[in-house]
């Protein structure tokens, strides 16, 4: 697969060595699709199958839902969930207004 040029408006990422291997297999649709997508974003297959990986790996990692506390640090943390809710306009004035995907293409 021959790579197509990286546009001059995206930066390079600094290569770092690398020391960890991994082996995959893939259907052919699977493989299929992930090279025209590797191809679409100018990343060779590997670039892309490990960019891709370590982006869904960092968003699992945020989407936790178990917060570990101690002490007085659990004690603020219950405060502030047992607080009454506070009016916020500046939320009140966004959610009044149609969100962008929900207005009709003219």
């Amino acid at each position: 697969m021959r790579r197509t040029p990286m546009p001059a408006t995206q930066t390079l990422v600094k290569r770092t060595a690398k020391s960890s291997r991994f082996g995959l297999r893939a259907t052919r649709e699977q493989e299929t699709i992930l090279r025209q997508a590797a191809e679409l974003c100018h990343k060779t297959l590997t670039e892309f199958i490990l960019d891709s990986a370590y982006h869904a790996a960092k968003q699992t990692l945020l989407d936790q839902r178990l917060f570990m506390v101690s002490g007085s640090r659990y004690q603020n943390l219950m405060e502030l969930l047992e607080r009454p809710a506070e009016d916020n306009m500046g939320l009140r004035d966004l959610f009044s207004k149609p969100a962008p995907w929900d207005q009709q293409c003219l």
